[in-house]
């Protein structure tokens, strides 16, 4: 009880300073404060609902973490801590340490797309530095009582560049070649193309097979879950 007052303490001061964190170190010390708390006690201390469940409130738990831990990107397009470059991602896992889907990653872009460079892409910017922030999520634990576990902080090895590189160039090349209603979730071996959308009405504009103008649902991309397992591994062995 004695060390869950004194991080809920901590937790408090930086909410009332309301700053963002200066460095990579102290952004990584926020997020050991973090681990071993639910989620329900992080909300109490921000005074915020918890929500029933995600069904309408899916990306909660990530703004929840931003908020405690100092991110100031919003909804802007750069890095969750702009002045880090460091990408916040949450990664629900079971008892196991393995994660239970795969991790949105951004919007992908539908139409213009003709001449992108990866290193130019969203996808390769956000995944450049990630702040990863596992959580104990099996379905029948309520949401409340979801546990934090250990943060860490990675960037991809020329290995992993590359593999994404590979499956971005592909998964585009199949858009700007009018392919995207073949493009299937099997595709690509770490990033993936699939549909997000709230609805089956939320359309927008693409490619078709013939170069023509249509409407489809848009697509997002998504980090596989076998790789996101991998890099789990990779930290805690």
């Amino acid at each position: 009880m004695a060390k869950n007052a004194s991080v809920f303490l901590y937790l408090l001061i930086m909410v009332i300073m309301y700053s963002s964190p200066v460095s990579l170190v102290e952004l990584q010390l926020r997020s050991n404060a973090l681990a071993g708390l639910t989620l329900g006690q992080i909300a109490a201390q921000l005074q915020l609902p918890v929500p029933a469940n995600l069904q309408k409130d899916k990306g909660w738990v990530g703004q929840l973490l931003e908020q405690v831990l100092g991110a100031s990107a919003g909804s802007k397009a750069e890095p969750d801590f702009p002045h880090l470059g460091v990408e916040l991602k949450t990664l629900p896992i079971d008892r196991h340490g393995k994660p239970l889907e795969s991790t949105y990653v951004c919007v992908a872009p539908l139409t213009g797309v003709a001449g992108q460079q990866w290193h130019e892409s969203w996808v390769c910017r956000k995944l450049q530095h990630v702040l990863w922030v596992p959580i104990l999520a099996e379905r029948q634990i309520p949401l409340a009582e979801r546990v934090v576990g250990s943060a860490f902080l990675w960037q991809p090895n020329s290995e992993q560049q590359r593999a994404l590189q590979m499956d971005w160039e592909e998964l585009m090349e199949k858009i700007s070649l009018g392919g995207i209603a073949d493009i299937r979730g099997a595709q690509g071996k770490l990033l993936q193309l699939r549909p997000k959308a709230a609805n089956s009405k939320a359309l927008t504009n693409a490619i078709g097979a013939h170069g023509e103008p249509i409407r489809t649902l848009p697509r997002g991309f998504y980090l596989k879950a076998g790789f996101t397992a991998s890099l789990l591994q990779q930290q805690f062995g």
